[in-house]
């Protein structure tokens, strides 16, 4: 299993929203696709962001190597692009880096 860490940052500091952890998981659960690995997600709300923590199954390919930063980096990606609430909440993901 892999755990890559990646935030969220917020539009506005405000207030922070009410239930904002359980909706994070919701909307990245929701977008999901089997492919993903996804086994479990933590979200923590901070004055600026939301913090992810991704447990992804290991996948190897063929040459026998693993990315999973692009995994967690498709997976969020594709829920803010997806989510009026994510995308209305938080600024888009950066590019991944190595």
């Amino acid at each position: 299993m892999d755990v890559v860490y990646a935030s969220l940052r917020r539009k506005d500091c405000g207030e922070l929203p009410p239930g904002e952890a359980s909706e994070v998981v919701g909307i990245l659960w929701a977008h999901a696709r089997p492919g993903d690995g996804l086994q479990h997600i933590t979200v923590r709300s901070q004055d600026d962001r939301v913090d992810l923590l991704l447990y992804l199954l290991t996948r190897r390919t063929a040459d026998g190597s693993s990315d999973p930063v692009a995994s967690a980096h498709t997976l969020i990606a594709r829920g803010h692009r997806a989510s009026p609430l994510l995308s209305r909440r938080y600024h888009p993901p950066a590019p991944e880096t190595c």
